[in-house]
């Protein structure tokens, strides 16, 4: 969530921010912020007054009382009865501006980083990464749905009967296969440093709103209506809510956790071949790395983020891009984000694997998530950032197109064989 003081001392660069983010009408959005929180300020003054003149009153009444003063006494608390209908009105119409600008507050998309580039659609990305690995496929190639159902490794048609379309089932090889990727990330993330989370796969609402999937994102995600629970859409959601209402030291800096689950979205509207097969999926696995830092860190760990992501692409032998997101393509959260994009050479597409993201203090000042600043002794908001590393589904139809052979077998790439336990998929 964005601060007052971004809005209100920054007003031209967050309206600027905002249009490029997508946002319509976006001055007058801030206008009508700014407004209500003048309201709010104002009637807080009277109600704070009025307060403190019941105090008193009260107080005086007392004195009253013990001096024999009664008719004065009653008096008074006629005053003072007239002064709680008062207050009754100021905390209810107080209420009643904070939820409206709290309203209005949430349903705005953190700001891009100056870096970030003007734009509206994948399009206008910029590419600032491309590794020079070329794919030779055998002239019978085919895309990873076929050699799925070839191979009798994943069974497509069986996830639609016991579940529906996006729920795939993985067999054999496939299955073992999703184990290794998951085990060989893990392994990596903890040698990069990162501290291994298992964390449930149900949140609450608060912590929906921590991280900013709530209100934004509520209709992609599946709810459990009687228990009033969401399905968490990626790691990041629970692994990031563990320091919701914390305050850190510096010496804390920087937190790096990582954490495997699966993952739940319902991707209302997608349709086409874009969802074929892996590429768009209901259920997958995944991967996440989050990480916590100082201010002035954070710009330094994306890069670190991006770098480490990028090394198990090239441990897994994969042609990869990385790609910086323009204003408009960039989530509802992120300041700044790089997308990390396998070619699939069987499709001939990129398909994105990963997004390392940070988000500055957009989600902290949700989670109420500071640090104690030693310069000031006064608390202020932390950053967040957070990436796949790697989700499961577009990692694997990469693998098993680029890695195909002439007689439709899969090799795996050296790194994961001793996760694997064997060298190719016949």
């Amino acid at each position: 969530m964005l601060l007052l003081s971004q809005l209100r001392d920054q007003k031209d660069t967050a309206i600027a921010g905002l249009t490029l983010k997508g946002v319509q009408q976006a001055a007058e959005k801030i206008d009508a912020i700014l407004a209500f929180d003048e309201n709010r300020r104002s009637v807080m003054t009277r109600l704070e007054q009025n307060r403190a003149e019941s105090n008193a009153a009260a107080k005086t009444i007392g004195q009253m009382m013990a001096s024999g003063d009664k008719a004065g006494a009653e008096a008074l608390k006629a005053n003072v009865n007239t002064l709680k209908d008062t207050i009754k009105q100021l905390e209810k119409s107080l209420e009643d501006i904070e939820k409206e600008q709290q309203a209005l507050l949430v349903s705005l998309p953190n700001l891009p980083d100056p870096s970030v580039p003007p734009g509206k659609t994948p399009e206008d990305n910029t590419i600032v990464f491309q590794n020079d690995l070329k794919i030779q496929l055998p002239p019978n190639a085919k895309p990873h749905w076929d050699l799925a159902k070839s191979l009798d490794i994943i069974d497509f048609e069986l996830g639609n009967k016991i579940t529906g379309a996006g729920f795939p089932v993985y067999k054999g090889a496939g299955a073992r296969i999703q184990r290794a990727l998951i085990n060989f990330f893990l392994d990596e993330a903890r040698n990069e440093g990162y501290l291994e989370i298992q964390p449930p796969i149900l949140i609450n609402a608060d912590s929906g709103y921590g991280t900013g999937q709530l209100p934004d994102k509520e209709g992609q995600m599946y709810f459990v209506t009687e228990d009033n629970l969401y399905l968490i859409p990626t790691a990041e959601v629970p692994v990031t809510n563990i320091y919701r209402d914390v305050i850190l030291t510096e010496e804390d800096f920087p937190i790096k956790n990582c954490g495997y689950t699966p993952c739940f979205r319902r991707e209302a509207g997608s349709y086409g071949k874009d969802v074929r097969g892996l590429n768009r999926l209901h259920q997958f696995d995944k991967v996440e790395i989050v990480q916590i830092t100082h201010p002035d860190k954070s710009y330094e760990a994306l890069e670190q983020m991006s770098a480490y992501v990028q090394t198990l692409l090239q441990k897994l032998e994969l042609p990869y891009r990385v790609v910086l997101l323009c204003g408009g393509d960039m989530s509802f959260n992120s300041a700044k984000t790089y997308d990390m994009e396998v070619w699939s050479a069987a499709q001939e597409k990129w398909l994105e694997v990963s997004s390392v993201s940070n988000f500055e203090t957009f989600q902290a000042n949700r989670l109420k998530l500071r640090y104690k600043d030693k310069s000031s002794q006064s608390n202020k908001l932390c950053h967040t950032l957070n990436g796949s590393a790697l989700a499961l589904p577009r990692i694997l139809a990469s693998l098993m197109e680029n890695n195909q052979t002439e007689e439709g077998h899969i090799r795996i790439p050296k790194a994961l064989v001793p996760y694997t336990g064997f060298e190719i998929i016949k």
